[in-house]
């Protein structure tokens, strides 16, 4: 039996170790230290993709299960909406909780997006109608309530990338107030009204950087979340609707925009899910999308736990090889 435990112990894994380690601390029962077992630095960047970005949510549960939270976290787009909860403290569950509570159905949407901006059929029409949505409303429609109206209030360093439309360069933030960038970084153009904000006029952020690992990779290990989807499920199909075509062609200049961001900060740990059975627009199929991506959690633990392992065997070799992050642009 002695033997068989003590062979038990020689295979476990770095990480199980370092666990083991943090448990001995608690107890006072630490042995001395050793040159190896430092826990990496995780940087995520969680990338823009609309309804298809709820699929984030699975891996921030995947990384609550391994017992890991982010040193740095970036976002773009709905990426920016719920890394923001995320950098405040949120766990994956309760990030799921809220999205199924506020994105559940087409009509608590609605109610959400258009409750008390109308208060007559005669407001509807004031200086004519537009179906541009303000982002602004929306961020504060779909935040949990309260929410720290500041970066400085958030429990985790935070960067959310948005455009400037009118320099055509990228603005990233990360001090000062929190809900006017994301609403910059959210305003997909024409759905959304431009943002005006620290003497910028913002759109989203996937314009210029739909996967910001430039902004996350500060760090040891950079994990980026892809959720733009995939041509798969298109090559046979020709019947598109206009506002298909419109969502597409984005969706093809962000595919390249990402593969020029990831050749100069290459990840770590890349999750791309396929979420293209998915509408761009279909938030109130909230349950179907991170259910189908929760299919990848176990498959994304395994790869986050070799890195991590192979991080704490040899950090000099492994921290080596990262790129530094990119200093964010100051908004002007």
């Amino acid at each position: 039996m002695m033997s068989e435990g003590l062979d038990l112990a020689h295979r476990s894994t770095p990480l199980q170790q370092r666990g083991q380690s943090i448990v001995d601390q608690l107890n006072g029962t630490e042995a001395p230290a050793e040159k190896s077992g430092t826990m990496p630095r995780i940087g995520v960047a969680l990338g823009g993709g609309s309804a298809r970005g709820l699929t984030h949510i699975p891996y921030i549960e995947a990384m609550d299960e391994l017992g890991l939270k982010p040193n740095v976290i970036a976002g773009c787009s709905i990426g920016a909406l719920l890394g923001s909860g995320w950098a405040n403290g949120m766990t994956g569950a309760e990030l799921r909780d809220h999205s199924f509570t506020v994105l559940g159905t087409m009509k608590t949407i609605a109610g959400r997006i258009w409750g008390g901006r109308f208060k007559g059929l005669g407001n509807l029409f004031h200086n004519g109608l537009s179906v541009q949505l303000d982002a602004a409303h929306v961020v504060d429609s779909f935040l949990p309530n309260p929410f720290p109206h500041a970066f400085e209030e958030l429990k985790i360093p935070f960067y959310v990338v948005t455009t400037d439309f009118q320099s055509w360069h990228q603005v990233v933030f990360s001090t000062g107030p929190l809900r006017p960038a994301i609403a910059g970084s959210i305003a997909i153009p024409t759905l959304f009204k431009p943002v005006p904000f620290a003497n910028h006029l913002l759109v989203d952020g996937g314009v210029v950087n739909p996967l910001p690992l430039d902004q996350a990779a500060d760090c040891d290990i950079l994990i980026g979340i892809d959720v733009n989807g995939d041509p798969a499920r298109r090559l046979n199909k020709t019947d598109y609707k206009p506002l298909d075509v419109w969502f597409g062609s984005a969706q093809i200049m962000m595919h390249s925009l990402t593969a020029h961001m990831m050749a100069a900060y290459p990840p770590d740990v890349y999750m791309r899910p396929h979420v293209d059975a998915f509408g761009t627009l279909e938030y109130w199929r909230v349950r179907e999308i991170v259910e189908h991506a929760a299919k990848e959690k176990d498959n994304f633990k395994r790869q986050l736990s070799k890195k991590i392992e192979a991080f704490i065997v040899d950090p000099e070799r492994t921290a080596s090889t990262r790129p530094k992050r990119a200093l964010p642009q100051a908004p002007k």
